[in-house]
């Protein structure tokens, strides 16, 4: 949802009102007997798979639709969905066949064409698709993204069959199959490119679940798809998305078994382990691909200075806000990416993820201090505003700078603050991989131009080391590069790693199953409901 996914915990604009019922989940009727509950907050774009890149539109997407490879809900390992076969030679051109017997929510057929069409329409310019920079390893992506394209589709796509078509890309990239489980190589029916704001209104995807009906800022109701040709089929008839602007309201609301499934954890149950004595077996924590950092907005040039940014993040006490807000349960972070990463390294930050007060007072000193005051925002209806106010103290302890915690009220806001450049001081990132390989934490965010460097940041040498990574003869020697360059972006600093999460939800006694992957989407095939209801 990577999913490019800058995460929010949750997010929203208004919260529902749920009534409290013998059975939980919101009435007693038959059709809500076969219906799970899970908390939700308002997608920041309509349900297109390329124009979405955050956790809210992204969870019903991947309900919505069925991709080339899945993750596995317990490793994240791909394996083929929708893809029969990907094969390669040199790791630049793969010939991708696809099975048969795929279709769309409308009964029109999925065919090699269908992913064809929709990786054209996410790269086109015009089209301004978020997900974007996701094609421009495809030969012929230069030529289709700018605002007048000069080429109306990739030359690096080619049709062979309703089956089978090939990708070639500009550069060999070791580990682009695993990346096609990604919520932007999702195929598109012919409906969608006939006409696009009725299907919109409606979309229609391939997935285990097909749309059924909306009211905006209140809920989302999926019905399950009889016809899905996948191996994993859905257990239950229907799944509510409900939307939340309190994450703790949603999470008391699933104690008391007015909601059936809550997607993160508010940070005052996560002390003293609170939320396992609350929810019991309902309590579900994995190793996941998740973190939390602060960026800065480089285009302000009172952040030019790297020494600046080294210094705050020294600032920042990790250990003790991880134990006294998350109950140890977070990590504080040694770099950007997590342990659940193929290719990992440990220890990549040293020092600069370190709380060392002398030694950020120091640098800060060698930089010239900093003209405060110093803001910090966040979305309030995600749950952060306790560890940020507790960042915000840090840094104003350690270094004597006015840090000031200053939030926004929704997650929308703080994308929309993102997307015009508008924020004025440190901004909380979320991320979390959009596939289980250390490449997924730099390439969309610190590549010059990528779809998620909402800093501005570019650095040539970390644009270079990148590349030679992707053309990396193995899987194994592209993860060394991409470790080589995460060392430089760190030595750069436009983001502050502050810690990675486990992947951490809950259930209403009312459930049997309703699991995340570690890449913390929801598997909405294993949503299951206890037999008493």
């Amino acid at each position: 949802m990577s999913l490019r996914r800058l995460v929010t915990l949750v997010a929203g604009v208004l919260a529902v009102a749920l009534v409290a019922t013998a059975c939980g989940g919101g009435g007693g009727d038959d059709q809500n007997a076969s219906t799970i509950s899970s908390e939700w907050g308002e997608p920041e774009n309509p349900l297109i798979p390329g124009n979405t890149t955050e956790q809210n539109g992204g969870d019903v997407i991947d309900a919505l639709f069925a991709g080339l490879v899945k993750y596995d809900v317990n490793t994240g390992r791909p394996s083929n969905e929708v893809a029969d076969s990907i094969t390669t030679t040199d790791n630049k051109t793969f010939t991708i066949r696809i099975k048969p017997g795929w279709t769309f929510h409308d009964g029109t057929p999925v065919t090699a064409q269908s992913f064809v069409d929709s990786w054209n329409w996410t790269a086109s310019g015009p089209n301004a698709a978020q997900a974007q920079s996701f094609m421009e390893k495809i030969d012929g992506y230069d030529e289709v993204s700018t605002e007048a394209p000069t080429a109306p589709t990739m030359r690096g796509l080619r049709v062979v069959d309703p089956q089978t078509f090939t990708v070639t890309l500009k550069a060999p990239f070791t580990i682009f199959p695993l990346t096609l489980g990604y919520s932007a190589y999702y195929p598109m029916p012919q409906a969608f490119f006939q006409n696009r704001q009725a299907w919109e209104d409606r979309p229609i995807g391939n997935g285990e679940f097909r749309f059924d009906s909306r009211t905006p800022n209140q809920s989302l109701t999926l019905v399950r798809n009889d016809q899905y040709a996948g191996q994993d089929k859905a257990q239950v008839q229907r799944i509510q998305f409900r939307v939340y602007s309190e994450l703790q309201t949603a999470y008391d609301d699933v104690i008391s078994g007015n909601l059936d499934h809550v997607r993160a954890i508010p940070s005052a149950a996560l002390g003293g382990g609170r939320w396992r004595q609350d929810l019991g077996a309902g309590a579900h924590q994995k190793e996941g691909l998740v973190t939390d950092s602060l960026g800065f907005p480089l285009y302000d040039p009172r952040f030019a200075n790297p020494l600046v940014r080294q210094a705050i993040s020294m600032a920042i006490d990790r250990r003790t806000i991880v134990d006294q807000i998350f109950g140890g349960v977070y990590t504080p972070a040694s770099g950007y990416a997590t342990a659940a990463a193929q290719g990992f390294v440990p220890g990549q930050c040293g020092e600069l993820c370190t709380y060392n007060p002398d030694r950020a007072r120091q640098l800060l000193a060698q930089a010239g201090g900093f003209q405060g005051p110093l803001t910090l925002t966040a979305n309030s209806d995600g749950g952060h505003d306790p560890y940020m106010q507790a960042v915000a103290n840090s840094i104003r302890q350690t270094l004597g700078i006015d840090a000031r915690y200053t939030p926004v009220p929704s997650f929308q806001e703080q994308r929309r603050l993102a997307n015009s450049q508008g924020f004025t001081g440190l901004f909380r990132n979320g991320w979390q991989g959009d596939y289980p390989d250390i490449e997924t934490f730099l390439t969309q965010l610190y590549r010059t131009g990528a779809s998620s460097n909402d800093y501005g940041y570019s650095n040539p040498a970390v644009d270079a080391a990148l590349s030679a990574a992707d053309q990396a003869p193995t899987v194994q020697a592209a993860d060394q590069g991409y470790a080589a360059a995460e060392r430089l972006v760190l030595a750069d600093m436009p983001n502050i790693p502050l810690w990675s999460r486990p992947v951490i939800y809950g259930n209403s006694s009312r459930v049997a199953s309703a699991e995340h992957n570690p890449l913390n989407r929801q598997v909405t095939s294993t949503y299951a409901l206890n037999p008493q209801g």
